[in-house]
């Protein structure tokens, strides 16, 4: 047994059989937790749920509920052997490869949006509707039970955010923290075989996702992993615009 460096929202673990097969331990940690966090029964019931569809998944094994074994609840999942990604820029990747890279991500997105709920048993994974007004709530909730000190801009933006809510709303499978870094990709090709980390998964609106998976087109290189300002077409990343469109053809 040994335990991944990343992923520690929810503690994870590899565990390796007699026969040398490996297996992913994910579980709940302990101590004190805030309300409706860390629900590793939510990503094992999503991921179990998304197998069998489009959208690149881990197989799921079993989910315990008995504190007893391991501490808390936890789920077992396949070891996914592959490359992940950290770094936006992608480092020593050909120009080829990267706009290959960020075209699955974008494909296995759009694939995860277009999933019906009902057709997979999860049309009571979430509340339908008003997804923006209660994320906001939600996490303006999170932040006053968890700050350790007062940050002005907090207010400031959480005023901002209430009084810019999209007037659209329509409902999908979101995961709630798409990014590269929660993709494992082929090590033979530029192919998302994995999407991890489901913690924050619900049903939602698919603009928040695809917002969020494009933050760092609108953060400049002083933040950690920022693209604005680089030359995006000479390193063969989509530029935003271009990301939307295809995710929009999708």
């Amino acid at each position: 047994v040994g335990q991944f460096n990343a992923g520690q929202s929810n503690p994870t673990f590899i565990i390796e059989s007699n026969e040398g097969k490996r297996y992913v331990l994910r579980k709940k940690p302990p101590g004190k937790l805030l309300p409706s966090a860390h629900a590793v029964d939510r990503e094992y019931r999503v991921q179990k749920a998304l197998y069998h569809t489009d959208v690149p998944v881990a197989k799921m094994y079993l989910f315990c509920e008995d504190e007893n074994i391991v501490g808390t609840p936890f789920y077992i999942m396949e070891y996914v052997e592959g490359r992940v990604f950290e770094d936006t820029t992608l480092p020593g990747i050909s120009p080829k490869d990267r706009s290959a890279i960020y075209d699955s991500m974008n494909s296995a997105l759009a694939a995860l949006h277009n999933v019906n709920p009902e057709e997979v048993g999860l049309n009571t994974f979430g509340r339908p509707g008003s997804y923006f007004t209660r994320q906001l709530k939600r996490w303006s909730s999170q932040w006053e039970l968890s700050k350790q000190h007062d940050i002005p801009e907090m207010p400031l933006l959480i005023n901002w955010l209430t009084k810019n809510i999209p007037s659209s709303d329509e409902t999908t499978i979101v995961h709630g923290d798409y990014r590269l870094g929660n993709l494992i990709y082929s090590a033979d090709e530029p192919k998302v075989i994995a999407v991890l980390d489901w913690e924050l998964s619900t049903l939602g609106h698919p603009l928040a996702d695809l917002g969020y998976n494009l933050m760092h087109h609108e953060q400049g290189p002083e933040i950690k992993m920022g693209l604005k300002g680089l030359d995006l077409k000479s390193l063969g990343i989509p530029d935003r615009d271009q990301y939307m469109k295809k995710y929009c053809s999708r």
